[in-house]
């Protein structure tokens, strides 16, 4: 098969999609790996070591797109990239539908085949693409959250782990998820006084029995949310549906009742964020302020740390991509059942129902694809 890996063109997005490492292991199987140039060179790999890796340099985006039969990228497509998309094409990505009608559309009209990193699934129900990145986000949460109380950058001027005779910051974290866990080690690894709320009462007794001292669960709901962001300082948003978008948690009117200067951080922000007032930012302009209370809502965090969150990605990809290069995507999906459900849009067609259902479009059985096998 001919890989292509085009650079990211999404704001401060320094990720690539494949290692040379990665590359290696395609090459070694008999396919064509084709990198954009300096598409590595964010994440700290050169095109030197691309080739040594026996991939081969495309000059330009148009070129990797024109050329290659499965595209590998991080990040969706964004606007200037979506009449590069051919008929047939596999696009091996995050994409995130559920949050982006506009991009939904466009891959529609594309006929390309869409199969998302984020609802590839194990038997188990866990996210096996989604969790390095999800892992890197929320160690990432806390580390940003923590900047920003600072009070040269609007937040409320408390240090997180406080000092000898002075309390601690609060952190509420909403999701017990792998976000969650994450957001609530790296916090509670700081002193903070962390408190991670869920549904789900298994989970919470697994995070109790795991977690340090100072990290306190509670359930989520209504209730409890707003009486617990009266009193804290950086609330985390970890919520998340796969393939769905995210539920608002906390609403427009809750502000009021948070302190001058509290810092929300939305991570679920790229799944339409479970902060009512969240929007997507960038990296370049990451924060905003809704009634003193400033919103960090960065859709690609993990883009901010590029050489760590590029090997946790390929690591995690890999097995698949080369089960896709090998086999052709209808068998590998056909063969692995992790893979099937990371099939979104296929030729024109929704076959994911969480995004169907997000815009009230037509949704079509994913296997009548897979029986049609070539």
């Amino acid at each position: 098969m001919i890989i292509g890996v085009p650079k990211e063109i999404k704001n401060n997005e320094n990720r690539v999609a494949l290692t040379p490492a990665g590359a290696k292991e395609l090459v070694k199987r008999g396919h064509i790996v084709y990198i954009q140039h300096t598409a590595g060179d964010g994440s700290g790999f050169s095109d030197d070591e691309y080739v040594s890796a026996g991939a081969q340099i495309l000059p330009t985006i148009e070129d990797t797109y024109a050329i290659a039969e499965m595209i590998m990228k991080v990040k969706e497509p964004i606007e200037p990239e979506y009449g590069l998309i051919k008929e047939d094409q596999l696009l091996f990505t995050y994409f995130h539908f559920a949050s982006h009608e506009p991009l939904t559309k466009a891959m529609i009209d594309s006929k390309s085949v869409c199969l998302a990193y984020e609802t590839v699934e194990a038997p188990d129900r866990s996210l096996p693409l989604l969790v390095p990145m999800s892992e890197v986000a929320g160690r990432m949460s806390v580390q940003k959250g923590a900047n920003y109380l600072e009070k040269p950058l609007k937040g409320r001027g408390i240090l997180l782990g406080g000092v000898p005779g002075v309390l601690p910051a609060k952190v509420l974290i909403l999701g017990g998820g792998v976000v969650g866990t994450q957001a609530a080690w790296m916090a509670a690894g700081l002193g903070a006084d962390v408190t991670i709320m869920d549904v789900s009462l298994p989970r919470m007794r697994y995070l109790e029995d795991v977690m340090p001292a100072n990290v306190n669960t509670m359930m989520s709901n209504e209730y409890n949310i707003r009486d617990m962001i009266k009193d804290a300082d950086l609330i985390i948003g970890a919520v998340l549906i796969p393939g769905a978008k995210a539920p608002h948690l906390i609403t427009r009117d809750m502000l009021k009742d948070m302190k001058p200067g509290t810092v929300l951080v939305d991570v679920a922000v790229d799944q339409g964020g479970c902060i009512e007032t969240c929007k997507p930012t960038t990296h370049e302009n990451p924060t905003f302020i809704i009634d003193d209370v400033v919103h960090y809502c960065v859709a690609n965090m993990p883009g901010a740390v590029p050489y760590t969150s590029t090997l946790a990605l390929t690591n995690a990809t890999l097995p698949y991509a080369i089960q896709l290069a090998d086999k052709g995507w209808k068998q590998a999906c056909n063969d692995n059942e992790n893979l099937k459900p990371g099939l979104n849009i296929i030729q024109g067609e929704i076959v994911y129902k969480a995004v169907a259902d997000a815009f009230d479009l037509p949704f079509a059985l994913v296997d009548k694809y897979l029986m049609d096998l070539d």
